[in-house]
């Protein structure tokens, strides 16, 4: 069976996002690129929800992204993608499959079938919603070294506790910490 791991980026305070939604204050440098190309390597399908699916099709299907990052664009371009959505009629980025309805089931069926890893990056409601349907097999979460103050908080949307065991850590020169926990 197939392995469904999630990658979030958070502040130190616990918010992916900033109060508006911003995302611009993500700690990236080389190394960071480096290890996001590990992960991509990793993974054969990216799922995503909606909202994060916009933005990330908005960006790396452009020709600014391909100039940019030319080894990123490539293969999020290339790679096949799975959007969860109820409101998203269809999907335009190459290789993007919308899926609907049952959530439990569209992705028991994506773990069953014979591939690498399924990918969620961002996406932390579809995230959420995972891990507390047991789906989810490990949570990546990249600490960012800054306090936001307010925002979104990483797991607002997760209505009871939720376990998890930590399996490894990885500190980063930039100050970024990666914690990946089974839940």
């Amino acid at each position: 069976m197939r392995t469904l791991a999630s990658v979030l980026m958070t502040s130190l305070d616990g918010f992916h996002e900033g109060s508006n939604h911003e995302l611009d204050w993500h700690n990236v440098d080389g190394e960071f690129h480096d290890f996001a190309l590990q992960q991509l390597d990793a993974a054969d399908t990216l799922v995503f929800g909606r909202v994060t699916y916009q933005m990330m099709a908005s960006y790396w299907s452009t020709e600014a992204a391909a100039a940019n990052d030319p080894l990123v664009a490539a293969k999020m371009n290339e790679m096949p993608k799975v959007v969860v959505s109820s409101t998203l009629p269809s999907a335009d980025w190459a290789g993007t499959t919308v899926v609907s309805g049952d959530l439990a089931k569209a992705m028991v069926d994506l773990k069953s079938r014979t591939g690498g890893e399924l990918l969620v990056l961002g996406s932390a409601r579809l995230t959420a919603s995972l891990a507390e349907s047991g789906l989810l097999d490990e949570l990546r979460v990249m600490v960012n070294p800054l306090v936001l103050g307010r925002g979104s908080s990483l797991m607002h949307s997760v209505g009871n506790r939720l376990r998890l065991d930590l399996l490894r850590t990885r500190i980063f020169d930039s100050g970024n910490v990666l914690l990946t926990y089974r839940p």
